[in-house]
């Protein structure tokens, strides 16, 4: 069954006003769904659709989530950097309990929760979805408390509600701001340079099938889906590198820095931005990322039989064009 087939919906789309909210939004829409985009944060691209929400609060949330009956719930503190650690679980564990605690009052029955793989750490190999929880940060925590939370609302009625748990690994596209756009940043300013050997792979997802698989999703039946998403095949970070040379024609030398040396120059860079109180673009963790094997399994989605729209080599194309390719094309003309 796919979204189309499916009942219209009236889904109230929490921290849709974001990144991946604004394409499901879209996705949604032509579907033919009802939504509601419950935000703290204004959405320039659907202002009407939104009303001024917080995950934190249950008078403002249940306001928003009246007369819906999905809720999907992408908001998160996510950036590697916010301060004070205590955002993580006021926003992604607090917001969890609140969102279960607004579906019990309205009684909402499916919710579908956007976690992350982040929840497995770093586990050599590549994790499926029955690998235990390492998380090493406090976003992963958080993430996996969340989903704690949301696995107690669906125990409490499993015959008749749905929850759908989907982990994305790293996800890019046009519009997002995240560290693959800022590694092709980076890459066409001429001011990378690769650290360790760029054979360590990466799982990475296009913003179109995150969207596009979160709408399929609706179609599920009743009960617990937990899914990977990624769209392979997986990328070293050579080929990545490469590709985004290749498109946006950076010449420029092959030079690496060897692993040891790039995290001492991070913790340097970290020391500087707390001294400053600016954000800058490479700190350790950044780097720690960069140099890491992350891969991840997604069995589970191809059973599904969800086929993404765009394949990663495309999605990674589109994204390096309309963010580096087209806006120079368009200067010289």
């Amino acid at each position: 069954m796919t979204p189309s087939m499916i009942s219209p919906r009236k889904i109230a789309l929490l921290g849709g006003s974001g990144f991946v909210g604004t394409r499901l939004t879209s996705d949604l829409l032509k579907s033919g769904h009802n939504v509601t985009i419950a935000d703290i944060a204004p959405s320039t691209t659907y202002p009407d659709l939104r009303l001024d929400a917080d995950v934190r609060n249950f008078d403002t949330l249940l306001s928003a989530c009246l007369e819906c009956d999905t809720i999907i719930n992408l908001a998160a503190a996510h950036r590697d950097d916010i301060r004070p650690i205590s955002l993580y679980y006021d926003t992604n564990v607090t917001g969890a309990r609140v969102t279960c605690q607004v579906a019990e009052k309205l009684g909402i029955k499916t919710i579908i929760f956007t976690s992350s793989v982040a929840v497995y750490g770093h586990q050599h190999g590549e994790p499926d979805e029955t690998a235990p929880h390492k998380p090493i940060g406090p976003y992963g925590e958080t993430k996996s408390q969340a989903e704690t939370v949301y696995k107690e609302w669906h125990a409490k009625d499993p015959a008749n509600r749905t929850l759908i748990i989907v982990r994305p690994t790293v996800i890019f596209g046009e519009g997002n701001r995240g560290n693959v756009h800022n590694l092709m940043e980076q890459i066409t300013k001429g001011r990378f340079l690769m650290v360790g050997d760029g054979e360590n792979k990466k799982s990475m997802a296009y913003v179109g099938n995150v969207s596009a698989f979160l709408n399929y999703s609706l179609s599920f039946d009743k009960g617990l889906h937990i899914l990977n998403y990624i769209d392979k095949p997986d990328y070293s970070m050579t080929k990545l590198v490469n590709l985004i040379k290749e498109r946006t024609g950076v010449k420029a030398p092959n030079l690496r820095l060897p692993k040891i040396i790039g995290l001492g120059a991070g913790m340097m860079l970290d020391i500087v931005a707390r001294a400053t109180g600016k954000k800058l673009p490479i700190s350790r963790v950044r780097i720690e990322k960069f140099c890491a094997t992350t891969v991840f399994k997604a069995d589970r989605v191809k059973a599904s039989g969800f086929v993404a729209p765009t394949s990663l080599e495309q999605g990674l194309i589109e994204t390096i064009d309309a963010e580096f390719v087209r806006g120079r094309q368009q200067a010289a003309e």
